[in-house]
């Protein structure tokens, strides 16, 4: 199952194109670090391995669709360590293969791919002390929530969740003995070097959420809205399976904690207004366990009833798979999705164009390098030696500094998120080509606007669709006005 779940990825690696926040990830793999204004370093280092591996796709989703494959096998194994035979193996193998959200991050490089896998594995773990393992096992429980921190700071709403669960049952007894402490003190010891660059960029993360609470970015949640979701994210049909396991779990004192934690996880990210899809690493493990409940319901049941549920999964997420796996031409997407009267959740506030963000975003980022390209040759010789390529945010901007080498533009400037840290490099504004801007903004910095060209991509999303100017004269020092467009949103 692990492997269907990799081929399935591979043969559509190349149907479309690079996505917006795998140029940025990219970047930042050029500067490492142990922190980011948007994540802490993990996906970073991902990206580092992944230029050294190639140019190719493939070799920049190696590595996630490694994970992806990794997530359905520990789908597998948590079923078999709760006791399920071949069957709930299979069972949990499937579901977790054809949950939406599972397949849709598998498929690029991000911190999610990597996120269920990290969670998952501090359950793993647990399963295997509350089964009478050796306690020493918390200090790997430890190493798995400190990379998960140094993944994604949702860990944090994770590992909270977990502790809170255990106080609430009987496991609460381990807190009585050292290992669950030391195995605390490896997750804060992995995750020191990042908290430490927080604290040295004066919790620019914390700036970021904050500007974005108090903006009009992110798709509104409440419980209805986010409930509803997760019916989405993991496939209306497995979520029998999972409900099933939740109760399966709570009904089951050793394993009681795990259906805490995902209560108790899902209400901290409804009251923090959460993005839907934020809760989704948990699943698996309800999975697992709601494997091993329909095996044991249909134990004593004709056998019939284990092949239809069987097909019923796969079918189902054969249908959907389509709308989050670019297993189809574009054209021929946008009539099925049509179709089915469905879209992904939308969990950002856009217009949007043909297609879902997830898709529009891996559409036009080569031409529109190409078409700044053309803009920057046509520039005078010496114009070009100090001209500046000016990107509104690092989608356009980690375009230019990954597909620009091959045209000989130099590396992008950008205030939006992590670029801002890299600053201005050595340019004085004196000749710039600024992206995504009008007229009317530009005039008051610079005494010469000149409209050069327009892109658009009839994939892309819509605000990706722009003017490109030619800018001179700069009316203020481009090094005294860049800290003060910073742009963390």
């Amino acid at each position: 199952m692990a492997a269907l779940t990799a081929a399935m990825h591979l043969v559509c690696i190349n149907q479309y194109g690079i996505f917006r926040d795998e140029l940025y990830f990219l970047a930042c793999g050029e500067h490492l670090d142990w922190g980011y204004v948007d994540q802490p370093p993990f996906v970073a280092a991902i990206a580092w391995i992944a230029r050294h591996l190639g140019t190719s796709l493939l070799a920049m989703r190696i590595l996630p669709v490694l994970a992806a494959a990794g997530l359905v096998a520990l789908t597998g194994a948590m079923a078999r360590r709760l006791g399920g035979g071949l069957f709930a193996q299979l069972l949990a193998c499937l579901t977790a293969l054809t949950a939406p959200f599972f397949i849709s991050v598998g498929h690029f490089l991000s911190m999610n791919v990597f996120e269920p896998l990290f969670w998952m594995a501090m359950a793993y773990v647990a399963i295997a002390i509350f089964q009478g393992g050796n306690e020493k096992l918390w200090l790997l429980f430890g190493l798995f929530a400190g990379l998960g921190l140094e993944n994604k700071h949702t860990t944090l709403f994770f590992g909270s969740s977990f502790v809170l669960a255990m106080l609430l049952t009987r496991q609460r007894r381990h807190f009585a003995r050292p290992w669950i402490w030391l195995g605390g003190a490896v997750a804060a010891a992995d995750f020191a070097p990042n908290a430490l660059w927080e604290v040295r960029h004066h919790f620019a993360t914390i700036e970021l959420l904050r500007n974005i609470a108090h903006s009009n970015k992110n798709a509104p949640v409440d419980l209805v809205s986010f409930a509803a979701a997760q019916l989405l994210m993991i496939h209306p049909v497995n979520a029998v399976v999972w409900i099933a396991g939740l109760i399966w779990l709570f009904r089951r004192e050793p394993y009681r904690v795990l259906a805490w934690t995902w209560v108790l996880c899902f209400a901290e990210f409804v009251v923090m207004k959460g993005k839907v899809y934020y809760l989704s690493p948990a699943y698996p493990m309800l999975l697992a366990a709601g494997s091993v409940a329909i095996e044991e319901w249909t134990a004593a049941r004709a056998r019939a009833w284990r092949y239809a549920t069987v097909a019923i999964v796969a079918i189902a997420g054969a249908a959907i798979a389509p709308l989050t796996l670019p297993i189809l031409p574009v054209e021929t997407y946008i009539a099925y999705q049509k179709a089915l009267h469905l879209e992904p959740p939308r969990t950002e506030n856009h217009r949007f164009g043909p297609l879902p963000q997830q898709y529009a975003d891996m559409f036009g980022w080569p031409e529109m390098t190409a078409t700044v390209a053309r803009v920057y040759a046509s520039l005078p010789a010496a114009d070009r030696a100090r001209c500046m390529i000016f990107g509104q945010n690092y989608g356009e901007a980690g375009a230019i500094d990954w597909f620009g080498p091959r045209y000989g533009l130099p590396k992008a400037v950008s205030a939006h998120q992590n670029y801002f840290y890299w600053g201005p490099r050595n340019y004085d504004g004196s000749v710039a080509i600024v992206l995504n801007d009008d007229r009317q903004t530009l005039e008051t910095i610079f005494g010469r606007v000149e409209l050069a060209a327009h892109f658009e991509h009839p994939y892309s999303m819509p605000y990706e669709h722009f003017d490109i100017w030619i800018c001179r004269d700069p009316k203020v020092d481009f090094q005294e006005l860049y800290p003060k467009i910073k742009k963390w949103i």
